[in-house]
């Protein structure tokens, strides 16, 4: 394995080195990012998930589908997964296939239940029979929270629930995960599952629509005008890198023997000066990427449907059972987020290795996980 790798994955402790991960979800956003760091650290990933949808994916910008095991299928069809999945034993499992949008959850309701909750219920059904699994984390949303627009952020014990259909579909996928951990996961011997809950996470490679940076970095290229809604909206804005480094640190507690501990909900969110308004955010972003920033218009959409004004969460769980803590300022994560955009659309850099710096970099901060490194030292 090169130096850069076993940098990257020093933060871990070498938990994951030739333990397979089989990763739903892998063609998406944040999916390529872990599939990356994973093999960085010596992984052997398996991906399920549909193909990649749009103009644009990071998936294919960074040629995934190179490094690792690369397969498709419908996780609401129980048949299609069962197929993609013969055979495969794995250590741990990391299910992020979803329907990850508000908006498009309103246009089509019942996919969106079917991805996040029937979904949610094919790959834990499958879990059941991969011979040596260990763990499972299953990636639900902070919108999994019965939102009260109150100032004060959510923690794991809070009401789960949603207004809106992709808010109570990652609701109901945290239910499934609880139904199935205390009717088949729980003796001893048996996996144990984690749920994880992120905020809005942004980064290089997120071209999804009706999203905050996608759109202003498509109207960028474009050299058009963006309209911004919903601009006094408050959210818990962190880079994909963060959530991920919780993901993985919890994922590597249950590769340990004592992984019933790390059972359970656990949310990860961003720095107090990262809860910011809408218009903030974007005026960070328009200003990091500089001459030649999309000219940003803000209003709200009279027809447009309900979106939640005031979410923020509380990681203090994280923080002291886990030693996971945020590592980026908002001005450091809008600022790795226009360097990808802008290496992208200059079509000279080798994109893979541009995501892989980025990763090999925040890996190798000092404390990436805090006080925490040794004790995964330990257990991996």
């Amino acid at each position: 394995m090169s130096e850069s790798a076993s940098i990257a994955g020093a933060a871990f402790a070498d938990a994951f080195r030739e333990k397979r991960v089989l990763l739903t979800g892998h063609t998406g956003f944040k999916g390529s990012w872990l599939s990356l760091w994973l093999t960085e650290m010596g992984a052997d990933v398996v991906g399920v998930a549909l193909p990649p949808t749009g103009d644009r994916s990071i998936f294919e910008d960074t040629r995934i589908a190179e490094v690792i095991d690369h397969r498709t299928a419908d996780i609401r069809s129980r048949e299609q997964f069962e197929k993609a999945t013969e055979g495969v034993e794995a250590d741990l499992l990391i299910h992020m296939a979803a329907q990850s949008l508000v908006l498009p959850s309103y246009d089509d309701p019942v996919g969106t239940m079917a991805t996040n909750v029937t979904g949610t219920a094919v790959v834990l059904d499958r879990a059941r029979r991969i011979e040596g699994l260990k763990g499972i984390v299953v990636v639900t949303s902070d919108k999994c929270y019965e939102n009260h627009e109150w100032p004060w952020p959510y923690r794991e014990n809070d009401q789960l629930g949603g207004a809106d259909p992709y808010s109570a579909s990652k609701g109901c996928a945290e239910i499934v995960a609880s139904s199935f951990a205390r009717s088949f996961f729980h003796e001893p011997q048996h996996s144990k599952i984690a749920t994880v809950r992120a905020g809005n996470v942004f980064g290089g490679g997120d071209w999804a629509a009706d999203r905050l940076v996608p759109d202003i970095i498509r109207a960028t290229l474009a050299g058009r005008k963006v309209t911004i809604r919903n601009p006094a909206s408050v959210r818990p804005w962190q880079h994909v890198l963060e959530p991920l480094a919780g993901y993985l640190t919890v994922g590597a507690k249950l590769l340990c023997d004592e992984a019933e501990r790390f059972a359970g909900a656990w949310n990860f969110g961003p720095p107090a000066d990262a809860f910011i308004e809408v218009e903030s955010f974007a005026r960070r972003l328009q200003a990091h990427w500089g001459e030649g920033a999309a000219e940003i218009e803000f209003g709200v959409r009279a027809s447009a449907p309900h979106e939640a004004g005031m979410l923020t969460l509380d990681s203090s769980k994280a923080r002291q059972r886990l030693g996971w803590g945020p590592q980026l300022s908002i001005e450091q994560a809008v600022a790795m987020t226009a360097e990808w955009y802008r290496a992208c659309a200059a079509g000279e850099a080798d994109m893979r290795e541009f995501t892989l710096r980025q990763i090999r970099e925040y890996a190798d901060f000092d404390n990436v996980i805090n006080d925490n490194k040794e004790s995964i030292r330990i257990c991996a």
